[in-house]
């Protein structure tokens, strides 16, 4: 059960502790809050921790010669920074990550940007053979202040009806 959902819109509602299947809903949208201001350390190590080495990422002469004149937040960062946000909302109680589909990136992530997400459900259905849970697919986008859009992606998840997530149970 969602303990909250508070609705801020027509459609619109703000995060909480994850859903069960029953919960979703296709056409509602979800803003994950709080947002994330992205740091020079956030870009830096998870770069170097991913072994990239692009220096368009880290090294801020190189940056200064390009066509953004400074460093770029890696994208897999951003990528994986977006998803975290979404997490306690559209997949907290999730079983499994199905896939992910359609990821786009029409605008640069800077370091100082501040990320904002929200998700829109654009399908459900049970699942044909696990009659306890069920497969949602959302649309999620992410805004940096001002609200230019800087990533989007499909993911779809398998999630348990209710009375059969892990934290239905009361000993885990």
């Amino acid at each position: 059960m969602v303990q909250t959902a508070k609705q801020v819109g027509p459609n619109r509602y703000r995060e909480t502790f994850g859903r069960y299947y029953e919960d979703f809903e296709i056409g509602h949208i979800y803003e994950h809050r709080p947002g994330r201001t992205i740091s020079e350390a956030d870009n830096t190590w998870f770069t170097l921790l991913t072994m990239n080495k692009h220096p368009l990422h880290f090294d801020f002469e190189y940056a200064a010669k390009s066509e953004f004149k400074k460093p770029l937040v890696n994208s897999a960062f951003t990528l994986a920074l977006v998803a975290g946000m979404t997490v306690s909302d559209v997949s907290q109680k999730a079983i499994a990550n199905l896939g992910w589909t359609d990821i786009r990136m029409p605008a640069p992530v800077f370091i100082g940007d501040t990320l904002y997400a929200e998700s829109e459900v654009l399908e459900k259905r049970e699942s044909k053979s696990r009659p306890t849970q069920g497969i949602v697919t959302v649309r999620t986008t992410a805004m940096k202040q001002g609200g230019t859009v800087v990533m989007s992606f499909q993911r779809t998840i398998l999630v348990p009806k209710r009375g059969h997530a892990v934290d239905d149970k009361a000993d885990y």
